[in-house]
């Protein structure tokens, strides 16, 4: 199938194939028509299989042929995202796919000054692009109005609940029309997002491409059990020897993405952090460096998760388990991505192990454990609780620009009694403490990729 069969106009198809997109992938073969035809979508499948296409092309579309012929340019479409990154991976997109069409599209997020956003509003935008905290800042001072939008996207909607938005979100609701076009995306599909479709779309046409919670299919998974104190030499081994040219990193903390990024650095790697406590220039900074090569490796919280968007990304690594499993599944999905091959590394200590489990209870498969020589772990270290870290403590204080970064109550003590709920696990020596172990007689030789040569899952 093309992109011409599904009945995009011209001009999309241009833009299309400039870009060199010109077979659909599955979720926009499916996602395409019934957003052409005027109903509301859910909408899961992998992340990096394309669903910010699926959504965009219809939506210029519609946006164009339904365009009124008179009156001052109004807000007329509006994507919420959870994050920064991915407010401007979205804008990027709206903008190339309507090259040729006279749409204008702007972001606004939090983290950068919020006058040049107001200018820009003021000029007249078609289609915005969102993150909640700071949309609702602008409602505030009343740059924004909301009462003319037609078309209403959910993006990366499970995020956003998990993030604590849920409040946000119905409060933006409220402020426009109830006839409209609702589209709701994302990778996972929890029983949360289940209900809030059903409280905001109408009669939605229900499409999932990948099975629920699955790990990208092009995504080569291996786990390294390995002391919590060899963890960075571990690392540094691996991206030399291997001569990895482009790592994505993740750990759960903010204060062990700047440690391990100066270690990092220390060894002779070329290394940067980005998470939530930098500002919005420092992390399009970096973000630019690694993407250019620049920086070798890139330090991150799960912040960077939904929003990073490298298409030949070969590297993603654990550093430290996340602690919620879905979270994992997004992880990886940064690599893997538009057909292309990927690998996801995970550095296992005992504290993780129940961690780990959780994970492979999530994406139903168990992933092969790789002792690598020199760096095996020490049987008689017992497993210690984990904590949550300070940067996920809820702020204080009325600074929105903390709701467009995550810092959310709700969120917070739902995912502080799953912290609780893992210290406890770990305070006792159980069976998932022997399931890290398990397998780990294999000992790695090398660390070339032809160690990794496992069945993708």
């Amino acid at each position: 199938m093309s992109f011409e069969s599904l009945g995009l106009r011209t001009e999309l198809l241009r833009a299309a194939s400039e870009n060199g997109y010109s077979t659909p992938t599955p979720i926009q073969t499916q996602a395409i028509p019934p957003i052409l035809e005027g109903r509301d979508l859910m909408g899961g499948a992998q992340t990096g299989t394309g669903k910010t296409a699926g959504f965009t092309l219809p939506m210029l579309q519609r946006l164009i042929e339904n365009k009124p012929q008179k009156g001052r340019r109004a807000i007329r479409a509006l994507v919420l995202t959870p994050t920064r990154e991915l407010a401007a991976q979205v804008t990027e997109s709206v903008r190339t796919y309507g090259k040729y069409l006279p749409i204008r599209t702007t972001a606004v997020f939090g983290g950068v000054s919020i006058n040049p956003q107001i200018k820009k509003l003021r000029d007249g935008v078609d289609v915005l692009v969102a993150t909640p905290g700071r949309l609702l800042d602008h409602v505030s001072q009343n740059t924004i109005d909301l009462s003319k939008v037609e078309i209403l996207v959910l993006d990366e909607a499970d995020r956003m609940l998990d993030m604590g938005f849920i409040h946000d979100i119905r409060k933006v609701l409220a402020l426009m029309p109830k006839q409209k076009q609702t589209l709701l995306f994302s990778a996972t599909f929890s029983n949360e997002i289940k209900r809030l479709a059903n409280d905001l779309l109408n009669n939605p046409e229900l499409i999932e491409v990948a099975q629920r919670n699955t790990s990208a299919e092009r995504v080569t998974q291996v786990v390294h059990p390995v002391d919590a104190k060899k963890k960075r030499k571990l690392l540094s081994k691996l991206i030399g020897s291997g001569n990895w040219k482009q790592v994505l990193v993740f750990a759960r903390t903010k204060r062990n993405c700047d440690r391990l990024a100066q270690s990092l650095i220390k060894d002779g790697l070329d290394a940067a952090a980005i998470h939530g406590g930098k500002s919005q220039g420092a992390r399009t900074k970096a973000l630019a460096h690694f993407k250019s090569g620049k920086v070798r490796v890139l330090v991150a919280t799960d912040i960077a998760a939904r929003g990073l968007d490298i298409s030949q990304l070969p590297h993603v690594v654990n550093y430290e388990l996340p602690h919620v499993p879905e979270d994992y599944v997004h992880r990886i999905g940064r690599t893997g991505r538009a057909g292309h091959e990927g690998e996801a590394v995970s550095l296992v200590c005992i504290d993780e192990a129940k961690l780990l489990k959780d994970i492979e209870r999530l994406i139903k498969i168990e992933i092969p454990r790789v002792v690598i020589e020199n760096f095996e772990v020490d049987p008689t270290i017992k497993a210690q609780p984990i904590t949550m870290g300070r940067q996920q403590q809820p702020r204080r204080g009325g600074n929105h620009q903390g709701r467009g970064q995550g810092a959310n109550k709700p969120s917070q003590r739902r995912r502080s009694g799953s912290a609780k709920k893992q210290a406890n696990g770990n305070k006792k020596k159980t069976s998932s403490s022997a399931s890290l172990y398990k397998g780990s007689s294999k000992q790695a030789q090398s660390t070339d990729r032809s160690r990794h040569q496992h069945s993708p899952v």
